[in-house]
């Protein structure tokens, strides 16, 4: 699919700084700051996700800057799409002006169907969502818990872009990748997959570049980061309150404001070289709301104690239900988009025990696996949902480390040279991802953020009808348009988070 791209470099005078660039880049700045956003056509959404992820590669100081320059080299274009069709702007006299209606319909249609003829892309990803899920959801304890892994599959990927010989290799072997090249068709394929802006779907998987001023770059690799993850790109005085406002700014700004408090202690600081930032940010609506009216007061059962919460309910609805050896399993509908699926272990069955079996694990991950699931019945429902809403935090680096992801958080063994030239001794030294989701009958809110920085079998179902009612720890799955696992999580207390 053609992507859209200024027709300027992005990258322009990288490496030759001087002050004439540095003020044109300002003006630049204050004609252009938030022009993109404020094209953005934001969904009547009942549900809206978003995951933010910040890769920061740091080293030792070597000498402080002159001057404090804070300013945008450039800011990514994304497609055009077509807008969706709103029926109440195609009302002539109390009628709907059908022809109307559809000639904008149809046009928005070819489009979505265009960018549904995206294929193969998602093979060979089993690997990393099964594994990534399975390192980052387990041992949770009593806690809530969640993650996002297409955010942690691009942070990856650029960090893939940015390194070398073992370093690299590391990260292509998590990410299922044969070479740099399928990789880079991969990540191409699922941000284009991924990407909705049409007033009824929000979905935008969002990067951006913050240089050191101090620093010089290799310009193929920040050529190829902007051309495959659309990235914005940054340049300043790192630890200077210019640029770490800005940082955060954009942060927040690519999250729709969902998680201020978590950005607001994430900063670069003096010996940052370069910093990565992608995010993910989604909106859509339930395909069929939960009733308010029907919210009532019940129980859920942690594992050590009752709570009382808001519990949502749809009564006899037809829904597909799917059960396995441990679990069951069914999912509620996005409008124009994806899913919300909520697995429940069977009772005795631990979440843990859960993520460690191999079919629960498959069923989670794979939209293949779910299509070709052979224990399914369609039945009438009784589903019961709590109200809730979760905040949680990774820290990343011992789980990448297990998952054979070692050398680029060593300084020694690391290899950053693709990134520059000039400096030795590059690592990782910090690696965290947080994630709030919140759910209630409009829909769910999600946010997460994840940043590294681096220094130098069930039974059968009933014939007819079942109550599903999640009042005890259950794991979720949120998916995207193409089917692919934007959030997962595990609710063990849907209350133990509220402020």
């Amino acid at each position: 699919m053609k992507q859209i791209r200024k027709s300027e470099k992005l990258y322009d005078g990288i490496t030759d700084i001087n002050e004439n660039l540095v003020k044109s880049a300002q003006a630049d700045e204050n004609k252009t700051a938030g022009s993109h956003w404020k094209k953005r056509v934001y969904a009547a959404a009942a549900v809206a996700l978003a995951a933010a992820a910040a890769v920061c590669i740091m080293l030792w100081p070597r000498g402080a800057a002159d001057t404090v320059t804070a300013h945008a080299l450039a800011e990514a274009d994304y497609p055009e799409m077509a807008p969706f069709p709103d029926e109440t702007k195609y009302m002539r006299n109390g009628e709907l002006d059908f022809d109307a209606y559809m000639e904008d319909y149809d046009v928005w249609w070819a489009d979505i169907r265009q960018r549904g003829e995206l294929t193969g892309y998602e093979k060979g990803l089993d690997g990393f969502l099964q594994r990534s899920t399975k390192q980052f959801l387990s041992g949770a304890g009593e806690k809530n818990i969640a993650y996002s892994p297409l955010n942690v599959y691009m942070a990856l990927g650029m960090l893939a872009e940015l390194t070398d010989g073992d370093s690299r290799q590391q990260v292509l072997d998590l990410l299922g990748s044969g070479d740099m090249e399928q990789l880079r068709r991969q990540a191409s394929d699922l941000w284009n997959a991924n990407y909705r802006s049409d007033g009824a779907v929000y979905s935008v998987l969002a990067s951006s570049i913050w240089l050191n001023e101090d620093v010089d770059f290799v310009q193929k690799t920040m050529d190829t980061l902007a051309e495959i993850y659309y990235a914005s790109a940054y340049q300043g005085k790192m630890g200077s309150k210019e640029l770490n406002q800005m940082f955060q700014n954009w942060l927040n700004e690519q999250t729709g404001g969902l998680l201020k408090e978590q950005v607001s202690s994430i900063g670069l600081n003096p010996q940052t070289v370069l910093a990565l930032a992608t995010t993910v940010h989604y909106q859509a609506k339930w395909y069929n709301e939960f009733s308010k009216e029907k919210t009532k007061a019940g129980v859920f059962h942690t594992a050590s104690k009752d709570v009382d919460c808001d519990f949502m309910h749809k009564e006899k609805s037809d829904e597909h239900y799917y059960w396995g050896e441990k679990f069951s399993a069914v999912a509620q509908n996005l409008d124009e988009s994806g899913s919300m699926w909520f697995i429940l272990p069977d009772e005795g069955v631990s979440i843990d025990e859960l993520l460690s079996d191999e079919q629960a694990v498959e069923f989670l991950m794979s939209e293949e696996k779910r299509a070709e699931w052979e224990d399914k019945k369609y039945l009438m429902v009784n589903l019961s949902v709590p109200v809730f809403d979760i905040t949680s935090q990774i820290q990343l680096e011992d789980g990448l480390k297990a998952l054979g992801v070692t050398d680029v958080f060593d300084a020694d063994r690391s290899d950053f040279s693709p990134m520059t030239k000039k400096l030795d001794g590059i690592y990782i030294s910090t690696a965290e991802h947080a994630v709030r989701v919140t759910v209630d009958e409009e829909g769910v809110s999600a946010a997460a953020y994840t940043v590294m920085m681096a220094d130098a079998g069930g039974a059968m179902p009933p014939e007819k009808e079942v109550d599903f009612i999640l009042d005890r720890p259950f794991l979720f799955v949120i998916t995207g348009n193409d089917g692919l696992p934007l959030f997962t999580g595990v609710v063990n207390d849907p209350v133990s988070d509220k402020g």
